[in-house]
């Protein structure tokens, strides 16, 4: 049956081939289904299929950031459009989970179409890449490879109002030789998997006969590159998969079971609290997972990998998988699109506070592929609110806010005393002293992580301005602008830290909230799971509930 129904649209694609004339569809009806074809010899397919006087509102990805804008936005005042090489949002943050078994994969997966089903609205979703953002004439270029045109090569041009580019970022290699051929990395589903089936390849051939100890252990060796959250989930997760499951199935060459984590600083884990970071490597040594750190990769091949440091040199160090975890960096896509508009030499597209791409009209970005190029605050006229003001309202820069918490400090007086070297209280000061104390935040200012809450975050800010847009455009929110009269139309974005969890293996989860409240155990493991439950919104309930159950059934 099934090949009687390929023959028949293998027909019908060979007589469309032939039939003259430039554009051609056809219609294959058989039983429930239907199949629509068509091409436009050679030629990309234009989309602008608008309806009535509704803007249309063109996404570009499926991640966090996108998934969080089609959350929130309201469907009924925008034709919405979805462009993504995937149908699915993944929630990423448990991807180290699936590549054990701990969590299923089916477990962190909701298609796109779900998030915004039961809304109304027009909605449409085309799976594919973007390959070209043309701002001047407000396009984007798109190919897909599903069901692509026979004469053609599956382009199609998409035209937007507004435009949300949200594409995420790619593994950062630093342009190490052999690491693209050799290592796996974890950002997708596909990823996860694959690295599942490499360890259970590693096992079977280190349980083949005729081995040495020496190519066993080889074989055995997996090798984590990267010493941030998701290389030392992954190597807990492996460490519990190892102990729990596998030496049961493969008693004979668990003893040749070496885990090792490779990091270039000085210490893992240093974006967290250092009681984390030491917690996090005594573990890891009580646990035996070998720590290498100040060690920097150079090179990969198929059978070692070679990595320098300051006291032992260079050294080549045999291993049977390897895991490449050292940030991310840009897509291709988001390089030629900063050319265009000006941002050459950039890790991310920059964006003003309000998500607004810069150099360019109606293109917003977010998640990994943007950062937000935030005013310092010593930009913010501070001579004339110093002058006019008796009281300093902390609430109008999120920078210094920022800052304030995260050196747990209580109030701005406690930056004037830092800044000045004093220990006293200081009841006045004048515009000097007041300027080096902004200096010294401005100094300190840092990007936002390109983390799942920022994403999240950023998705729902920008939603909700649209939903509001035109409420806005006659009474404005935002605050009075520094160039130019009147005010803006939305309040700035400003990210809201809500804590960080490392989960370290054994059923313990380290947790670092708001306020300096650090906690390593058991019970934040359950903390972990309803957090990041919270954050997931676009996960069905039952999957939120499905991610903890899994975690309690390793599956082989």
């Amino acid at each position: 049956m099934a090949g009687s129904g390929l023959s028949l649209v293998r027909r019908a694609a060979e007589a469309v081939r032939r039939t003259p004339g430039w554009q051609k569809v056809v219609f294959i009806v058989a039983g429930a289904g239907t199949l629509t074809y068509a091409c436009q010899d050679n030629r990309a397919l234009q989309i602008c299929d608008g309806t009535g006087n509704k803007k249309k509102v063109v996404i570009l990805g499926t991640g966090w950031a996108s998934a969080s804008f089609l959350r929130n936005i309201d469907t009924s005042l925008y034709d919405i459009h979805v462009v993504s090489p995937r149908n699915y949002f993944t929630f990423t943050p448990l991807l180290p989970s699936v590549t054990c078994g701990t969590v299923e994969a089916r477990s962190i997966v909701e298609p796109v179409r779900n998030i915004v089903r039961k809304r109304n609205g027009t909605f449409r979703f085309w799976e594919a890449e973007c390959f070209k953002i043309d701002p001047t004439n407000k396009k984007v270029h798109c190919r897909s490879d599903v069901g692509t045109n026979i004469d053609g090569n599956g382009e199609f041009v998409v035209d937007y109002d507004y435009l949300i580019v949200g594409v995420g970022a790619r593994p950062n290699t630093f342009n190490t030789p052999g690491v693209t051929e050799n290592c796996h990395f974890l950002k997708e589903v596909e990823d996860a998997q694959n690295i599942r089936k490499s360890v259970l390849k590693c096992f079977e051939r280190a349980s083949l006969p005729n081995l040495s100890e020496e190519e066993r252990r080889k074989n055995l060796h997996f090798v984590v590159i990267g010493g941030g959250p998701t290389g030392v989930e992954f190597a807990a997760e492996l460490h519990d998969f190892v102990n729990e499951d596998l030496a049961k199935l493969y008693p004979d060459v668990k003893k040749y079971v070496n885990i090792s984590v490779i990091e270039a600083g000085g210490h893992i884990l240093t974006m967290f609290d250092k009681r984390i970071t030491q917690f996090a490597e005594e573990k890891f040594k009580r646990d035996g997972i070998d720590l290498k750190t100040n060690f920097k990769v150079v090179k990969v091949s198929d059978k070692d990998i070679t990595m320098t440091n300051p006291a032992t040199g260079e050294i080549a160090v045999p291993y049977g998988m390897a895991v490449w975890s050292t940030g991310v960096g840009t897509r291709p896509i988001i390089m030629d699109f900063m050319k265009q508009v000006g941002q050459e030499d950039r890790r991310a597209l920059a964006t003003d506070e309000w998500l607004r791409v810069q150099g360019c009209e109606d293109v917003y970005a977010l998640g990994d592929c943007a950062t937000i190029a935030q005013r310092k605050v010593m930009v913010c006229s501070c001579y004339s609110i110093f002058k006019t003001s008796h009281r300093i309202t902390i609430s109008l820069y999120g920078t210094l806010e920022l800052y304030l918490k995260s050196n747990q400090m209580k109030g701005f007086n406690d930056l004037l005393k830092d800044s000045d070297g004093n220990s006293k209280e200081l009841k006045e000061l004048n515009i000097e002293q007041f300027k080096k104390a902004l200096a010294q935040v401005d100094s300190q200012v840092k990007m936002l992580p390109a983390t799942a809450q920022v994403a999240a975050q950023e998705g729902s800010y920008l939603a909700n301005c649209f939903n509001k847009m035109k409420a806005c455009e006659e009474n404005p929110e935002g605050p009075l602008r520094i160039r130019g009269a009147g005010r803006h139309r939305f309040k700035p974005f400003r990210y809201r830290h809500l804590g960080q969890f490392a989960p370290l293996g054994g059923e313990q989860t380290a947790c670092q909230l708001p306020g300096d409240w650090v906690h390593v155990g058991h019970s934040t493991q359950w903390l972990w799971y309803s957090a990041y439950a919270r954050l997931g919104k676009a996960i069905h309930l039952w999957k939120g509930l499905q991610q903890p159950i899994d975690s309690n059934r390793l599956i082989p």
